[in-house]
């Protein structure tokens, strides 16, 4: 698998550890946790992130379904953000402003006038500590973030969890404000389950229970208004091609990018429970029809954020060489909805001091 040293094996889980490069003068880790059940993956103290994912399919044969980078000075040189931890507050803000408590508070904006993924500095772009599982099926990444940080108030106690059970990998995000504050964390890996590098994902045919998403106006940012998925393009209630309808859309982001295309939405999750978990809700469902792998998604989170990579090219040189096209992988980011300060409509981001923001993602890997 890798070059790694051993440091927990317990029932048939492993997690090992190694140096993943260095970034500004500090050393960066890797943790490999094998569940033992065909489901192994990599992650880093650099952003909290994922690395790699390696799943079976029909066959055994098995590939990694995740984009990204072979170090972590590669990480810190993109804008991708790739497989990170974002926050403090992931997506965007309209102009970086919001009010909380009567008073207006100003965030950084790093996309042009806006503010996207926690501005300049933000969660994904720094060193997390860690601390492995004592039954070897995960790792918990923890940060502090300091009152003002990007211009959020109040300081946070944050972690970054990843479990590995049987084909499951959970991820567990959560953050502790010492004053009330805004907080929607995403996780942002980008998935191709015909494996990474091995081409664009639009014949991967994809479900997404929602009835309703988010328009966009041509900043990518959300409008305020919550529209029918029937009858458009955003209408994945039955399984279809990813790229089925994208030439049907409307253009989006022609304020701020140039050449880019695809869904970068919000989708209002009204998935039906998880059995034995009710405060999961299915997200999602993918399969990639020649491999047959299938990803399953379950989350606590009202909206998912499913964005095609219409800005990814060949010049983004990925691990091994391998060179990501436009298209090249689909993000699943569970989250608030985007720029909900703005919208008293939308499930509210405030998160009070003392109280825990909590949330799950669960995403299941099988065969058809």
């Amino acid at each position: 698998m890798w070059n790694v040293q051993v440091i927990v094996h317990s029932g048939g889980s492993v997690v090992s550890e190694k140096s993943f490069g260095h970034v500004d003068g500090q050393e960066a880790k890797a943790f490999v946790i094998d569940g033992g059940e065909g489901l192994y993956i990599k992650v880093s103290d650099y952003g909290a992130r994922l690395v790699e994912a390696h799943v079976p399919d029909a066959e055994g044969s098995t590939v990694d379904v995740v984009l990204g980078f072979d170090d972590a000075a590669q990480y810190a040189a993109s804008p991708a953000y790739f497989g990170a931890s974002v926050g403090r507050f992931a997506n965007r803000i309209r102009r970086g402003q919001f009010r909380l408590n009567g008073v207006d508070y100003q965030v950084d904006c790093n996309e042009k006038a806006n503010h996207l993924h926690g501005g300049r500095e933000g969660w994904d772009s720094r060193l997390w500590s860690s601390e492995v599982h004592p039954d070897g099926k995960g790792v918990t990444f923890r940060t502090s973030s300091a009152n003002g940080e990007m211009g959020f108030p109040g300081a946070c106690e944050v972690t970054s969890s990843y479990r590995v059970e049987g084909r499951e990998l959970r991820l567990t995000m959560e953050a502790v404000p010492d004053e009330d504050t805004i907080i929607n964390m995403v996780h942002h890996s980008y998935f191709n389950l015909a494996g990474h590098g091995s081409g664009d994902v639009l014949n991967q045919h994809m479900r997404i229970p929602a009835e309703f998403y988010l328009p966009v106006d041509d900043e990518l940012l959300a409008t305020g208004e919550v529209r029918r998925v029937e009858g458009t393009p955003f209408d994945f209630r039955d399984a279809r091609p990813i790229g089925e309808r994208m030439a049907d859309l409307p253009p989006t982001g022609t304020a701020i990018f140039e050449g880019g295309s695809g869904y970068d939405h919000n989708w209002c999750l009204s998935g039906v429970d998880r059995p034995g978990e009710p405060e999961l809700i299915e997200a999602l469902d993918v399969v990639e029809p020649v491999s047959g792998r299938r990803l399953r998604m379950w989350t606590t989170e009202p909206g998912l954020q499913m964005y095609t990579g219409g800005y990814l090219s060949a010049e983004i040189v990925g691990k091994g060489g391998m060179p990501y096209c436009r298209y090249a992988g689909f993000t699943l980011e569970t989250q608030k909805f985007p720029d909900s300060p703005r919208f008293p409509h939308f499930p509210s981001p405030v998160v009070r001091a003392g109280e825990r923001y909590r949330q799950v993602k669960v995403l299941g890997f099988s065969v058809i």
